[in-house]
């Protein structure tokens, strides 16, 4: 999927979020500015120079923009603070900027994220499309060459996958005893299910993942559509028996339909429906670069966490996960409960 990163605030959120490719871009692009107190900080002088535009060009931006460029480190410098940057530039002879009231200076963030903005300049250009390379190439160097199981590098998916497992034997069990319906119905209420939570069914979602036949969907899956797919599915099977046991008779398909429904707007189910939503669809189209067309509405942003998450130093493939003692023994817990 092609990402236009002047016209998409979520695309060049996600590469600003993502500190391990803001380390590699770092050091592959020698944009110069001046290193003070222990970072690099570009005045607006020096960003026209990097990016070869005029300084109108960047207030201009820096106008329509200013919100989400200052949340990335563009900031004014006004009075103890302007006196000593000052102090320090006159030091190292940077342009003059004694008589300045005020200074308006960009973090190293900010740069990418004007140079991701302007569209009047060829450098900034060239700019993006090294962003975007070194980008994919850390997600796919740290995810281990692939990106489909990327969701088992978080340390909550063993746990939440060895959970839903068992709501979902509860919930195929209650099928069996509950509904009167023909052996398909696994199949059939599998999709229902999918599609209040993520609005897919399963080969919907296959397709959309790029799966084969054999891949099992429930692990490409987050901890949290997993967590919102066992809160569903065990709620289903608890009201599923109480409906027989107080009918004396198996449910009717309808019925069941019935209850799929009142769920789907269930106020306590809600909430962890609309997060399943927004992990899924911003995640796999960050991580993933995938779009799911009918969760479009609800992409965020990555946040900085899940990078840290799926990337960082408490990320591990899931056979690294299973030789961890640590990790054999929560799953331990779980079954013994």
């Amino acid at each position: 999927m092609t990402k236009d990163l002047t016209s998409s605030t979520v695309s060049r959120q996600n590469i600003l979020n993502n500190n391990y490719a803001l380390e590699q871009i770092a050091s592959n692009l020698s944009l110069g500015g001046t290193f003070w107190r222990d970072a690099n900080v570009f005045t607006k002088t020096q960003v026209a120079s990097v990016l070869t535009i005029d300084e109108r060009t960047i207030d201009r931006y820096l106008e329509s923009n200013k919100e989400e460029l200052t949340k990335n480190g563009y900031r004014v410098l006004k009075g103890k603070e302007l006196k000593d940057f000052k102090d320090y530039v006159d030091d190292i002879h940077v342009a003059d900027i004694a008589k300045a009231p005020s200074l308006g200076v960009f973090s190293f963030r900010a740069v990418l994220n004007i140079a991701m903005l302007v569209t009047e300049s060829e450098k900034a250009k060239a700019i993006r499309s090294k962003i975007l390379d070194i980008v994919i190439d850390v997600v796919a160097q740290k995810a281990g060459g692939h990106t489909k199981y990327i969701n088992q590098r978080d340390e909550a998916y063993l746990p939440s996958a060895y959970k839903e497992h068992s709501y979902r034997k509860e919930f195929t069990d209650a099928l069996n005893e509950y509904l009167n319906m023909g052996t398909y119905k696994y199949g059939v209420y599998t999709n229902k299910i999918y599609e209040v939570i993520f609005l897919e069914n399963a080969t919907e979602y296959k397709k959309i993942l790029d799966l084969t036949d054999k891949d099992n969907v429930r692990e490409t899956m987050y901890s949290e559509v997993l967590n919102a797919i066992a809160s569903f599915e065990h709620g289903l099977a608890v009201e599923m028996k109480q409906k027989f046991e107080k009918m004396h008779r198996k449910l009717t398909p309808s019925e069941l339909d019935d209850l799929i429904i009142r769920a789907s707007t269930n106020p306590y189910l809600l909430p962890h429906i609309n997060d399943a939503r927004v992990k899924m669809a911003s995640r796999d189209l960050c991580f993933r670069d995938v779009l799911h067309h009918k969760l479009e509405s609800h992409i965020q942003s990555v946040p900085k966490g899940d990078f840290d998450k799926f990337l960082g130093e408490t990320s591990k493939s899931l056979e690294e996960r299973l030789s961890d003692p640590e990790t054999l023994a929560v799953l331990k817990r779980l079954k013994d409960r």
